[in-house]
């Protein structure tokens, strides 16, 4: 079974730096793509940055150049850097992994970690 672990979370003041982590354990043979979306209170769940196996990234509009995304492929680990947070990024931060498979055949579904809390004070 694969499970996602993120860590990283907290209340950090606005302005401030945070690190997110996202590790995918279990019996894994590759990722495709490792990313980050977040659930703000009362919204939607929206993508915030995502990397693909080959380096790849996606980053949405209001995050990019504040969060960049990398990852370690021999751990199945990806980092999401936040830099200077502001309110408007307080939200639950969920881990995804897309395109996972357990063996060179078996494929396995969208696996989604449990959610790291990000507060940001003012």
């Amino acid at each position: 079974q694969v499970q996602l672990v993120e860590s990283g979370g907290g209340l950090v003041q606005a302005g401030g730096p945070l690190r997110l982590s996202c590790a995918a354990s279990g019996t894994i043979f590759r990722i495709n793509t490792m990313g980050w979306y977040r659930q703000a209170p009362g919204k939607q769940r929206e993508l915030a940055a995502e990397m693909s196996s080959g380096g790849s990234t996606d980053y949405a509009d209001s995050v990019k150049g504040r969060f960049p995304i990398s990852r370690d492929n021999a751990k199945n680990t990806v980092y999401l850097q936040i830099n200077s947070l502001k309110s408007e990024d307080t939200a639950v931060y969920y881990c995804k992994a897309q395109g996972a498979r357990a063996t060179i055949n078996l494929y396995l579904p969208d696996l989604w970690g449990q959610g790291t809390q990000v507060t940001v004070s003012s």
